[in-house]
């Protein structure tokens, strides 16, 4: 019984992670996605359903408010996110493009984990909560550890064509944790801005896990008169 209800939820959140994936799918795609028979697919979709994590409109099965809201709140209680707010922030001040945080996943992907968007009227909108294959990719190679010299990756037409993707490393423990990236149209950009809103993004990259120098208070012998002297 024990491993046919494991089967059952593994079946379950399999069926939920296409849905996500592809953010609208019939049933016949989410069935052959995950490897099931339509009984077996539609049976779980229903109990999905039932339960906030799917709905069902006329083009097939999309994600619930339930994914909605576990996300928002998983998001919200993500230290990193909230450490690299003021980072993305300045990106797109500095750049007016979109700057984004991903992250490994198990799956041996990356995923979006949060995106300032830019200012242009043209731009990369968001891609949170999307994931990406790492070969390819400059957050991929970043995330690989394959970072040159300079501190940032540039990759152009790797996962979407006429687009510039500029990453570098966020470090902790001297591990790889995240990838902090500025998404760019490749019109817009040139050869030396690349490596100009490189070294911007290494900058910002390197300050998100590193804590505020403190303020060491003057000792006794500075400010003593013979030490003035």
């Amino acid at each position: 019984m024990a491993d046919t209800s494991t089967r059952t939820v593994e079946r379950a959140l399999l069926l939920l992670g296409t849905v996500c994936d592809r953010g609208s799918v019939t049933l016949a795609d989410a069935a052959r996605d995950a490897g099931l028979s339509a009984s077996t697919a539609l049976r779980l979709l229903r109990t999905l359903e039932g339960t906030g994590f799917v709905r069902r409109d006329d083009n097939g099965y999309r994600p619930g408010m339930r994914v909605v809201q576990l996300g928002a709140q998983a998001l919200s209680h993500e230290s990193l996110v909230s450490l690299a707010e003021e980072a993305l922030e300045r990106l797109v001040d500095s750049t007016g493009e979109s700057a984004y945080l991903n992250v490994p996943s198990h799956d041996g992907h990356g995923i979006y984990l949060s995106v300032r968007e830019g200012t242009h009227s043209v731009r990369h909108t968001s891609w949170v909560g999307r994931s990406i294959p790492l070969e390819g990719s400059a957050a991929g190679a970043v995330l690989r550890g394959r970072t040159a010299e300079d501190g940032f990756v540039v990759v152009s037409n790797g996962i979407e064509p006429d687009v510039t993707a500029i990453a570098a490393p966020v470090i902790s423990g001297g591990h790889v944790v995240a990838a902090l990236s500025v998404v760019v149209p490749s019109y817009r950009i040139t050869d030396d801005g690349a490596r100009r809103i490189g070294r911007q993004v290494a900058a910002e990259a390197a300050g998100i896990l590193t804590p505020p120098p403190t303020n060491t208070p003057p000792t006794n012998e500075s400010t003593s008169p013979g030490a003035q002297a």
